[in-house]
């Protein structure tokens, strides 16, 4: 039965048909081919007990929150204080692409949007300075992965959810390990291009007049953080609430700046109820699966499995990584965690392993399947940006990060106080 699962998944998203409804069609199929009873029946109240969670309610609301920040211009303005304070570096405007990733990641909780925004400013940057294309690229590509781990990150919410685990202790365990990884990406620029200075571009001249005047414009970001993060970690509101509270925020801060029409509201609200529509379609049909899976034995099939292979934790830790490497190639990040979390998640806890700590590392291993090819999402989404050039660029360029990401899977494995430290500082 795994073995029939894996392979009609396979086939299903080879196929090329919408993940969501990929999954939901192999729940169809598994009901058919090896239940007794007909579990379709039941689907209706799996959608509703599914979507019927508090929790939930602020995935759409962090999707908004990023599209009113990405149509009112805030990126933008962003986006030049950044060159001015990093442009110094060997990489130039590459550190500006991951500067101004880490921010707007800090207010957006979405790599998409991440990627999609600052992209949008970057890109006529890389011939009007004489970049390396492809870094340039893998450096926006690799930035906008930081949505998903740094907080108000969606898909920590969805680990929460999925492990009944602690969101703001998430979203502390998050900090560190974001801000680190940005670095990594930031010396992995540096490293390319003291070996290939010419991939460094020209310099971008700023005084510290501009650079201090430029501050300003970091201002937005750190109020919706400050409204978001803060609110959550001084006992004033659910995440939920939170993301109420930075969407708030963020039109009051489009009214001030003279951003908020009704055409960016429309435009905003259209474009969150269908990345909202999406992300629920395959929450509904994992949620089906999983319940599919477990009737029929699947799942215990493969957690016997699993177990009977007898590794020690390193070795299953190991495997772990080696299963989210591989599985990244072919599926989108939310539909993997969703599927995999409730059989993995179990087993690493029955090992020892801290449930704030396994959700950063799938967390790191799930970033990287944006930028994985063939089914890297933030390598589409930079190569739409893109005027002509192949794909090929886009993803050259992002196998640097890949291995900075690695490296930081491998500090997490050495090091877990990197995540730890902050969620048992606050008790």
């Amino acid at each position: 039965m795994v073995v029939t699962t894996l392979i009609v998944l396979l086939v299903l998203i080879g196929l090329s048909i919408p993940v969501g409804a990929a999954l939901g069609l192999l729940g169809l199929f598994l009901d058919h081919e090896f239940s007794m009873l007909p579990l379709t029946r039941a689907m209706g109240e799996l959608a509703w007990g599914t979507n019927n969670e508090f929790l939930l309610v602020a995935i759409p609301l962090f999707i908004l929150l990023g599209e009113i920040l990405l149509r009112s211009g805030f990126a933008e303005k962003m986006y030049h204080a950044m060159s001015l304070w990093l442009s110094w570096l060997p990489g130039g405007l590459m550190h500006a692409n991951i500067g101004a990733s880490t921010l707007f990641s800090a207010t957006s909780g979405s790599s998409v949007a991440t990627a999609a925004t600052v992209g949008t400013v970057a890109l006529p940057q890389i011939h009007k300075h004489g970049y390396n294309e492809p870094l340039f690229l893998g450096s926006l590509a690799a930035g906008g992965t930081l949505g998903i781990l740094l907080p108000p990150s969606i898909n920590l919410v969805m680990y929460g959810v999925l492990t009944n685990t602690s969101v703001p202790k998430l979203y502390l365990a998050g900090i560190i390990p974001g801000l680190l990884m940005a670095g990594l990406f930031v010396l992995t620029i540096i490293v390319a291009c003291l070996i290939k200075p010419k991939w460094g571009g020209k310099k971008v001249q700023a005084s510290w007049g501009d650079r201090f005047k430029s501050l300003v414009y970091l201002i937005p970001p750190l109020i919706i953080f400050l409204l978001v993060v803060g609110s959550i970690y001084a006992g004033l509101a659910t995440p939920t609430e939170a993301a109420a509270l930075g969407v708030t925020g963020a039109l009051i801060l489009a009214a001030c700046y003279g951003r908020l029409t009704l055409t960016m509201l429309r435009e905003s609200v259209e474009g969150a109820m269908r990345a909202s529509a999406m992300i629920m379609l395959i929450v509904i049909a994992s949620g089906f699966l999983n319940f599919v899976m477990a009737a029929t034995g699947i799942t215990n099939a493969l957690t016997s499995a699993i177990e009977g292979l007898g590794l020690s934790p390193v070795m299953m830790l190991v495997a772990l990584v080696v299963f989210y490497l591989i599985l990244g190639c072919f599926m989108e990040t939310l539909s993997m965690m969703i599927t995999t979390i409730p059989i993995v998640a179990p087993i690493m806890f029955a090992l020892g392993y801290d449930p704030i700590w396994l959700g950063i590392l799938i967390i790191v291993l799930v970033e990287m399947a944006l930028i994985t090819p063939p089914v890297g999402l933030n390598l589409f989404v930079v190569q739409s940006l893109r005027k002509a050039g192949s794909m090929t660029a886009v993803i050259i360029g992002a196998l640097p990060f890949v291995a900075a990401m690695l490296v930081m899977v491998v500090l997490l494995a050495l090091l877990p106080g990197i995540a730890l430290w902050l969620p048992n500082l606050a008790g």
